[in-house]
This record gives C-alpha cells, sequence and structure tokens, in this order.
C-alpha cells in the first residue's frame, strides 16, 4: 500500500485527510501546534490534528522550520506527501522527503490566486468561476507543475466559507482519483503559464472595513468574501459591528447613512445602497439583520 505523510492545519484539510487515510497508509500527520482559542485562552488543538487523533493516526505539531526538518528526518521511507493549507511553506530538505515529492490541493486554478487567501480574494473580486488545482511542490509560493484542475462556478450567494466547504470536498475527490495515476507515471506534471497570474495575499485586519467609497455590488462581494471569519464590519452610531451577509437592493439612501426599510437596515455606499441580512453587534452573537433592527430603538444613523 502507498504510504504517504500529510500535512494541514484548518477544517477545510479534513476531507483529504480522511480521503487519504482511507485508500493509502498515512504514515504522520503534521500540522500547527496547538494555539489559545476562545475567551479561556485555553490551547486548542487544529481541527486537523483532531481528526487524526480520531482515526488513529501519527500526529506532529512541529513549531519552528527546524523542529519540522527533524520530524521529516525520522519519518523513515514514505512514498509521497500531500499539503492542504498547512500554513509554512516547505524548504527543500522537506520537499525532499518523499520519494515522489509532496503535493498540494490549492483552493483555486492556479496560477490565478496563489497565496494564502485565494477563496477570499476569489469572491472579493467577484469572479464566477474558482475551482482546485493539484500541483506538484516546489520551493516557490504555490508555484509547482500542475497535475491536475477542476473548475466549479462561484454561486452569488455564497460566503467563502460555503465556498470552502465546496473546495475541500472537491479537492480531496480530485486527489484520490489523481494519486494513484501520478504514482503509476501516467499523470506528467505541466508547468504553469504565467497568464491570468494574481496573488491572494492574506487578509489583513486593515481590510475588514467596509469601503462605503465602493458600488453595492463591490460591498456585497466584500461581505461575502470575508465570511464568516474574520468578517467585514461596518461602525454603525460609532460601534463596530459585523456584517455576514448583505445583497444588493433597487432602495435609495444618502450615502453614509443607514436607515430600516421594510424592517431592514438599508446601508447607503456609492451609487446605490445594499440590505444587511445577518449582523453581529459588539458582545453579541449573530442574528438575522431584520431582528437586530428591531432590539433598536431608533430606525436611522450614521455608518462609517
Amino acid at each position: 500500500m502507498t504510504t504517504t505523510v500529510f500535512m494541514g492545519t484548518p477544517v477545510a484539510a479534513v476531507p483529504t485527510l480522511e480521503a487519504l487515510a482511507g485508500s493509502t497508509r498515512v504514515t504522520a500527520v503534521i500540522t500547527q501546534p496547538d494555539r489559545p482559542r476562545g475567551r479561556s485562552g485555553a490551547p486548542e488543538a487544529t481541527p486537523v490534528k483532531q481528526r487524526a487523533l480520531e482515526l488513529g493516526l501519527p500526529v506532529a505539531d512541529p513549531d519552528s522550520a527546524d523542529a519540522l526538518n527533524q520530524v521529516m528526518a525520522g519519518l523513515g521511507p514514505v512514498d509521497v506527501g500531500v499539503v492542504v493549507a498547512y500554513g509554512r511553506i516547505l524548504r527543500r530538505e522537506v520537499i525532499d522527503v518523499p520519494a515522489a515529492g509532496f503535493l498540494n490541493v490549492h483552493f483555486s486554478l492556479l496560477p490565478r490566486w496563489r497565496g494564502a487567501a485565494p477563496v477570499n480574494r476569489a469572491i472579493m473580486a467577484g469572479d464566477s468561476m474558482t475551482g482546485v488545482t493539484l500541483i506538484k511542490i516546489d520551493e516557490g509560493l504555490d508555484t509547482g507543475p500542475v497535475l491536475n484542475a477542476q473548475a466549479i462556478d462561484i454561486r452569488s450567494d455564497e460566503t467563502a466559507g460555503d465556498l470552502t466547504e465546496r473546495l475541500s470536498v472537491l479537492g480531496a475527490r480530485l486527489l484520490v482519483d489523481s494519486l494513484p495515476r501520478y504514482l503509476a507515471g501516467e499523470i506528467t506534471p505541466v508547468e504553469q503559464s504565467s497568464d491570468g497570474l494574481t496573488y491572494a495575499a492574506k487578509i489583513h485586519s486593515s481590510e475588514r472595513a467596509i469601503d462605503l467609497a465602493q458600488r453595492p455590488l463591490e460591498v456585497v462581494n466584500h461581505v461575502r468574501g470575508l465570511a464568516p471569519t474574520p468578517a467585514a464590519t461596518l461602525l454603525i452610531d460609532g460601534m463596530a459591528h459585523k456584517i455576514l451577509m448583505a445583497d444588493t437592493t433597487d432602495e435609495r439612501i444618502e450615502p453614509r447613512t443607514w436607515a430600516l426599510r421594510d424592517s431592514w437596515p438599508i446601508v447607503g455606499v456609492r451609487d446605490g445602497a445594499i440590505r444587511v441580512l445577518q449582523i453581529q453587534a459588539p458582545g453579541k452573537s449573530a442574528v438575522a439583520a431584520d431582528a437586530w433592527a428591531r432590539g433598536r430603538r431608533v430606525e436611522s444613523g450614521l455608518v462609517a
């Protein structure tokens, strides 16, 4: 049976881990170290670590590049490595450990959206299509040659969370289908083209604030691209609220103000308005925006 090592961290990597565990012998699962989570600040294992332990797989969570090198050096012979959103660029000494190298399941149609946040960036940019690309890892940032890819349409109402979930399942299937053929020499990786190259930089906290100088569809795409986390934000009457769902509307309202229309909050932006559908006030849980509106004593105000 094929021996594999898996690297991944978030919940989006779990479907590929499960698929790999069902079709190969996973000799090690490598993930990021436990991090403080929630209000208690107690260390919490990554979703990949939690699932690997449930599956009875050996887990390592090195906290540095040198520690990762030591883990890999102690693995012994392994046929191939698989990476899904691990969170660290691999050095050559790591890449060369598996006999057939490392494969990466990347959530975009490379070379579009190389980098850390391809799903967020695709939605924020208003892309109508994305997909999964299976590449052989080199020392660059998502620059390796392509084994296989599959495209899907981006639904007009889905968030980054929704789309990531779909792509994670698609990526697992693509890997399981392609891996045996790659190892048998039936798939020859093809170098990436530079046509359409874009970079998906990590989402910075400064990007969360909604830009009211954008047009309605741009604002809605921004909200969708950051939902459910880290979430777009809007200052309503001086307090930062998370805006988790919104759509465009034909309603008209003065820019940089909000008001209720048929019980729903409408926000004025450049050349139009958006309707807020789901919102989270500071210190509160997320609720439908009409329920939020019912709990307020005012029906209009300023936004920034």
